[in-house]
Formats: C-alpha cells, sequence, structure tokens
C-alpha cells in the first residue's frame, strides 16, 4: 500500500507531506494505481518549486522505490496550500476508484515550530 502523510499545524499550515510504499495494484511498470499516484504528487512538487516558487526540501530515493518527503523551510503561501488540497482530492478519487487497499493518505497535526 502507498501511505501519502501530510503534516500540518493546528492552524493549517502545511509543515511536510510524504509518499512512501507501493500500491502492489498490478505488476511493475503496468501499475495504474502507482502510477496516477505518483504523477499527482510529484505534479505537485514540480508545481510548488516552479511555479510558485515555494521554499521547499525535496528527498525523493527514485533508486530504492521511490519515496518522496517534502519540506516547507517556511510557511507555503495560500496558493501553495490550495495546491496541496488539491493534491488530496485528486488521491480521494484514486481511493474512491480502486481502494483503501492500495493507497491511503492521512492529515496529522503538528507543532507550530
Amino acid at each position: 500500500m502507498t501511505k501519502v502523510q501530510i503534516f500540518r499545524t493546528s492552524d493549517g499550515h502545511t509543515r511536510s507531506f510524504s509518499c512512501t510504499g507501493h500500491t502492489d495494484y498490478c505488476l511493475d511498470g503496468a501499475d495504474i494505481v502507482c502510477a496516477g499516484t505518483s504523477a499527482i504528487v510529484i505534479n505537485t512538487v514540480n508545481c510548488l518549486e516552479d511555479l510558485l516558487h515555494e521554499d521547499i526540501e525535496v528527498d525523493y530515493d527514485a533508486v530504492n522505490g521511490g519515496d518522496l518527503i517534502c519540506n516547507f523551510r517556511s510557511d507555503p503561501g495560500e496558493k501553495a496550500e490550495f495546491l496541496i488540497d488539491c493534491m488530496i482530492h485528486g488521491l480521494e478519487w484514486i481511493i474512491l476508484q480502486y481502494g483503501k487497499k492500495y493507497l491511503n493518505y492521512r492529515i496529522e497535526e503538528v507543532s507550530q515550530c
């Protein structure tokens, strides 16, 4: 199962998000749940960097399975928060179509620091 975690403060500021694991919906190279999830998450990171110029640090392990962690170095702007909400919305649609057996996400509250 692929797990996406979004870490937000109590006032709604995203601090980081991560995407880990394998969906195991189908064989490597034919796994449409993995491909859809990856496209949504990676597009979010690319837009944060290239379009919104957010101050983020990204750790992507392409060699060992594609795990991704995106950390905000400062409070994200309103457009960045909207983009993350769009990412969540896209993930919800994949879950509705294919089920929580392959993909799940959760939002966790973290401290303000």
